[in-house]
């Protein structure tokens, strides 16, 4: 069996939303101190014995944080038009990492974005 590692990078952001067509408090704009989760699969080591270094998800992972951090999630694209649900951040999150990271040995393995201390939500797609 050939050899796999897992990486796994934690970041944050801070932002606010309101959910589109939501029956409860969630459609009134509230904010959430989110942190997300990444986790990277290497399917081979480089010439220093790193899958990948953790600076470089960590870097990707802020980038992409940047974009929403401090910011109204309802007025930037993609959630002008997909409700920015928890579920939705989380597969964005993957889909841009995973455009700017993935090769022929580094894959995103998954992204959980986590609501809350106590609520999150795992994104991954089948490889």
């Amino acid at each position: 069996m050939p050899a796999r590692y897992t990486l796994k990078v934690l970041t944050e952001f801070a932002s606010a939303h309101t959910l589109r067509e939501y029956p409860g408090a969630c459609a009134r704009m509230h904010g959430h101190n989110w942190k997300v989760e990444t986790e990277v699969d290497a399917s081979a080591l480089d010439e220093v014995g790193m899958g990948i270094d953790f600076k470089v998800i960590k870097n990707a992972a802020r980038r992409i944080g940047e974009r929403l951090d401090h910011r109204y999630l309802n007025e930037i694209e993609p959630f002008t038009e997909v409700n920015p649900t928890a579920e939705n951040i989380a597969a964005y999150f993957y889909r841009e990492l995973a455009a700017e990271l993935n090769n022929d040995r580094i894959r995103i393995r998954s992204v959980t974005l986590w609501e809350t201390d106590r609520a999150c939500v795992r994104y991954t797609e089948d490889q």
